[in-house]
């Protein structure tokens, strides 16, 4: 589901301070704090290449390593500069190299040339083979160019390029970079970029931190997170979605709440109820078969005839007293229960639903109050009043919005909170209940003021005399600052009460922030003075490039990919996030 407010209307928000100061500051411990720069960064094509570079210089300078070295142990570490240096600590250098397939300095006997001036036999073509046409890796290991080739192709297409190891039997070691490009190139341009691509998008597709943007069509950016991996972002291409399921927005649920949630309300599940509920299977053909009259003797379409009472075949002949060739005078427990757990099963989610629903529709019809109210303010603006500052009813509305969006997803949230789905064995049926009334009670408060909010909202202000005007004004200043309040204590009990007492915290959801869903920032592309020395092995003979990064799965109208014109020799060249590196 879509926010309706942009973010302009967002930064908007925060101009009205003067007019609800005086409620917010009523709490002697409020110490205003100056809002801090957005913590998420918007990754494009420009500024990739300096993200992933930032944790290279940190590695290399540490561990005075090549760039290659260093990007072996970060890929190895899924771009975890911490857990590295956490491994590095607890475990030693040695351990770390081995680990992710770097030779350790120490073993390596730099004497020796890459190619050797000799003849060598190759141990995987079994030739002797003259040494300038040999390459000897890292690990010591020396085959001939034609082998190296061959290995290093099949494993890109493998899609192992950003960690080939060496052909060697039992080493680990993981292959030069520049060897690999420089070989496969020769025979193969393009599976070379692809190569490079797949280098480069590992800072991305291998980083927890960092994802890419689920726009469709693909706008072609990432997004990275500086602390909570649970949170919910804003793209700036003007898309909010869950950094940690992609899905949309959906705290206070969490991630697989939501999920379930989706897809009971997608699938056929429900409809299931209402025919276990409502139908009984044919005894012969067993399709269900519903009773349009009052007698339980039925007929379904194949011609069997039934008992209606307990699903049994029987004759054809019913009287008064019994049906032919049959007697269902015996109660079935395990029968009746089961239908009567399908029967409150179904009646519990039509109840949630109905509310989710009800809430949904709503906040898509207040939707429509933005164009409403701007033609009101811009009445209310020409006339000759002492109040020219409207700012309190755009604050109003994106109140309403994003209150109204918490009340929506609350619902499924209490569905799964206080149902037997996955936290049966959490709470004792007691516990439950007072949680649920607990919970239920906060609900009913935060929906009485959200919709009084809407009402005034809704009053045609701009009609009204000055004193009427400034009536409306506090009414939905203090609103908003009550659906604001409300919201944060229903987070904190979520948080404390609910979930946080859980013995298995795999329900973490994304922290409420009143001023909404923050806007990602856009991350500065400008290389600083301290990456002159770091070597650029990207894009040397320049990248092809197609409409969307790999794992998003886009293709053109016509449905093959659509490559552009590829750029011959551009040492440093930029390789475009919208090309796939599946697609070379």
């Amino acid at each position: 589901m879509d926010d309706y407010f942009s973010s302009e209307e967002e930064e908007e928000y925060c101009s009205d301070r003067d007019a609800l100061d005086g409620l917010e500051n009523d709490d002697p411990d409020y110490d205003w704090v100056p809002p801090k720069g957005p913590s998420t960064k918007v990754i494009t094509k420009e500024s990739l290449l300096c993200a992933q570079r930032g944790d290279l210089r940190r590695v290399m300078e540490l561990l005075s390593l090549r760039e290659h070295h260093a990007r072996t142990l970060l890929i190895h570490h899924r771009w975890d500069v911490e857990k590295l240096l956490a491994v590095l600590v607890e475990r030693g250098k040695a351990c770390l190299f081995a680990d992710a397939g770097v030779p350790l300095t120490e073993d390596q006997d730099l004497s020796l040339p890459r190619h050797s001036t000799s003849t060598v036999m190759c141990d995987i073509c079994m030739e002797d083979i003259p040494g300038q046409i040999t390459t000897r890796m890292d690990c010591s290991h020396c085959y001939c160019n034609d082998c190296w080739t061959e290995h290093f192709i099949v494993k890109i297409n493998e899609g192992q390029s950003k960690r080939i190891k060496c052909m060697a039997h039992k080493c680990n070691a993981i292959c030069d970079e520049a060897t690999v490009r420089d070989l496969v190139r020769r025979r193969h341009p393009d599976l070379a970029n692809k190569f490079d691509r797949f280098l480069l998008e590992s800072y991305i597709e291998d980083n927890k931190m960092v994802k890419w943007c689920p726009s469709t069509p693909h706008c072609g950016n990432a997004i990275r997170i500086e602390e909570d991996e649970c949170c919910e972002v804003e793209c700036s291409c003007g898309l909010q979605f869950c950094f940690s399921c992609l899905s949309e927005p959906h705290s206070p649920c969490s991630c697989l709440m939501w999920e379930l949630w989706s897809k009971k309300c997608r699938d056929e599940s429900e409809t299931v109820n209402w025919i276990t509920v409502h139908t009984k299977p044919c005894p012969k053909c067993h399709k269900p078969v519903e009773k349009n009259g009052g007698c339980n003797l039925v007929s379904c379409i194949c011609g069997q005839a039934f008992c209606w009472l307990c699903g049994g075949a029987t004759g054809r002949d019913h009287t008064w007293s019994n049906i032919a060739g049959h007697s269902c005078g015996r109660y079935k427990e395990d029968q009746e229960q089961k239908s009567e757990r399908a029967k409150r099963d179904l009646y519990r989610y039509m109840h949630y639903h109905n509310r989710y629903k009800a809430h949904l529709d709503s906040f898509k019809l207040e939707n429509k109050l933005r164009e409403t109210i701007q033609e009101k303010v811009s009445a209310s603006e020409e006339k000759e009043s002492a109040l020219r500052d409207f700012t309190w009813v755009t604050n109003g509305l994106y109140r309403l919005f994003r209150s109204r969006r918490v009340l929506l997803y609350s619902y499924p949230f209490a569905f799964y909170m206080f149902g037997e789905e996955l936290f049966t064995d959490e709470m004792t049926d007691e516990q439950r209940e007072i949680k649920q009334h607990l919970f239920e009670d906060q609900q009913q408060q935060l929906e009485a003021n959200v919709e009084r909010l809407s009402k005034f909202l809704e009053e045609p202000f701009d009609e009204y005399d000055e004193k009427k005007v400034m009536d409306v004004r506090m009414h939905v200043i203090n609103l908003s600052v009550v659906t604001d309040t409300l919201c944060r204590k229903m987070y904190e009990c979520i948080e404390t009460d609910l979930l946080g007492c859980l013995a298995l915290g795999t329900h973490n959801i994304a922290p409420y922030k009143s001023k909404g869903i923050e806007r990602a920032a856009a991350l500065n592309a400008k290389a600083d003075e301290s990456d002159k020395y770091l070597p650029l092995d990207f894009g040397k003979a320049g990248a092809s490039e197609l409409d969307r990064p790999s794992g998003s799965g886009s293709l053109d109208d016509s449905g093959r990919p659509t490559k552009r014109a590829r750029t011959e020799g551009l040492v440093g060249a930029l390789i475009d996030l919208n090309v796939p590196a599946g697609g070379y």
